[in-house]
């Protein structure tokens, strides 16, 4: 799980320096594999923001052109550039722009070279700076075009200080599931730090028709999909997603495609829960004419389904298919069909936000050989509860960012719900299973910090704690001693002889 640390400041503030924060968390039980730098080598003061003043043609050279750059100095820079997403006329736009003598990428050598940026004549006209592409500064392989920041970029400032960014990669074992997004590692570092959690309960502005009667959702196989919920979005338009949301996509390990793909996934990456957004218009109804219907069911004998990938798949029984009136149109939780998937002539959106069972999810992810972050999440085990939630931020981003219109409501199947879980926790029993004396009020607040509720008790009473609904994990007394030890930190647990007897030996 690659954790970039300015969207996960969002939600806890981080207090520690960064390798006292990584220790903690490695002995917590969240390996750091390794720690990331993105722009640690762009100089402060030769790599910067700049806007573009104008762009002229070039005299000697139709590809060509010339970019009036005001990069915080006294004196705009003009540049010779080729960026196909630059014309004659623009102004306006913010720029990664690189003074005389900056290193960098080399954007048109196939290997990893570094060059220094020297004055040139190019076809008779002197340039002496650059606007940057994002291969040239390391970001990604995208050349044809230079990097185009969003328009609140000062002007001056340090291209480190403005898009630099610091990942953490944590090695997460199969019984962290609950820590595949960006909030339950918050909820991990918050515990382990004492700071509180800034997290809100997410909402979405409806104003469109309700949802009632736009579609229709049937849970054949409630043993495979606890919950299948669904928001409606009309009138998006189809196009890239801002660069903030680009860049966290990319430094979490995932390329941007759209608006649309881009907020599923982002949502996915902070959350946990993974999204898929069909076109709306292509789902059919039970008949022609009719609103769609979704059916949840196991696959049929022989059927077929063309993925997302083009692959034409040939489905077993025991596949969990997303259906419409007229067939297949997904795999449950692990690849869209082509079908019913988000174009450019795509206005209107219906988005899924469901549960499925974890171990028929890694059984057809696995036979399939279609591994995604998607059945990663799935085949861990998520809660139902998270599929509203998830819904709902996704919606509202879409809302924002492609100028959709929400209709009214969430059509909600919750064929399975789940049920509260209390533990009986005896204080003593933290003392037999560690060696240490941990006091009530110090376990209680452990247990608390991470999002369990505890009714203390006293005397010889145990502590009554009522287990989140993100955490599967939990559901015996063990499991919180286990919880216990994590944040006091093994380290800090002293090796004792065992004080009870051991069985008897054969």
């Amino acid at each position: 799980m690659k954790v970039p640390l300015s969207w996960l400041k969002e939600y806890v503030d981080i207090v520690l320096p960064l390798p006292e924060l990584t220790e903690r968390l490695t002995l917590a039980g969240l390996e750091v594999a390794a720690v990331e730098h993105i722009g640690a080598g762009w100089e402060p003061d030769k790599i910067v923001v700049g806007e573009i003043v104008e762009v002229c043609p070039h005299p000697n050279a139709d590809r060509l052109t010339i970019a009036v750059v005001d990069h915080g100095l006294a004196e705009p820079q003009r540049v010779v550039t080729g960026a196909a997403n630059l014309r004659i006329g623009d102004h306006g736009q913010k720029v990664a722009f690189a003074r005389e003598g900056a290193r960098l990428i080399d954007g048109y050598s196939e290997e990893l070279r570094y060059v220094t940026l020297k004055p040139a004549k190019i076809r008779g006209v002197v340039s002496a700076g650059m606007v940057c592409s994002e291969k040239e500064l390391g970001l990604s392989d995208e050349h044809e075009g230079i990097l185009i920041l969003d328009d609140d970029a000062p002007v001056g400032m340090p291209l480190q200080g403005y898009l630099g960014e610091t990942i953490v990669d944590i090695d997460l074992t199969p019984n962290l599931g609950r820590c595949l997004s960006i909030i339950g590692i918050a909820r991990e570092v918050a515990a382990l730090t004492g700071q509180p959690l800034k997290m809100t309960e997410p909402t979405m502005k409806a104003e469109g028709a309700p949802i009632t009667g736009q579609v229709e959702i049937e849970i054949s196989d409630p043993d495979l999909c606890a919950r299948y919920s669904a928001t409606l979005i009309r009138g998006v338009r189809i196009g890239p997603s801002p660069l903030w949301m680009q860049q966290r996509l990319r430094a979490a390990g995932m390329r941007p495609i759209d608006c649309i793909v881009d907020i599923t996934n982002y949502v996915m990456l902070e959350w946990g829960q993974p999204l898929h957004a069909f076109d709306y218009d292509k789902l059919r109804g039970r008949k022609e004419g009719e609103a769609p219907l979704i059916v949840v069911r196991r696959a049929k004998p022989g059927e077929q389904l063309t993925t997302l990938d083009g692959l034409e798949r040939q489905l077993e029984p025991d596949m969990l298919l997303i259906c419409d009136g007229g067939g297949p149109v997904a795999i449950a939780g692990v690849m869209g069909g082509l079908e019913t998937e988000i174009g450019a002539s795509t206005t209107n959106v219906l988005l899924e936000s469901a549960n499925f069972d974890n171990l028929n999810n890694r059984r057809t992810s696995q036979m399939l050989k279609l591994p995604s972050e998607a059945s990663l999440r799935f085949g861990r085990g998520l809660a139902p509860e998270t599929t509203v939630i998830a819904a709902r931020r996704a919606s509202e981003y879409m809302r924002q960012l492609s100028g959709g219109v929400i209709a009214q409501g969430i059509a909600d199947a919750y064929a399975v719900k789940s049920a509260v879980k209390t533990i009986d926790l005896a204080p003593g029993e933290v003392e037999r299973l560690l060696g240490i004396k941990v006091s009530r009020k110090r376990i209680v607040q452990i247990l608390e910090s991470l999002g369990f509720s505890c009714e203390p008790g006293r005397g010889s009473a145990p502590i009554r704690v009522t287990v989140p609904y993100y955490r599967l994990d939990a559901s015996i007394p063990a499991d919180l001693v286990e919880e216990v030890a994590r944040i006091i930190g093994y380290d800090k647990i002293p090796d004792t002889l065992l004080s009870d007897e051991l069985p008897p030996q054969r």
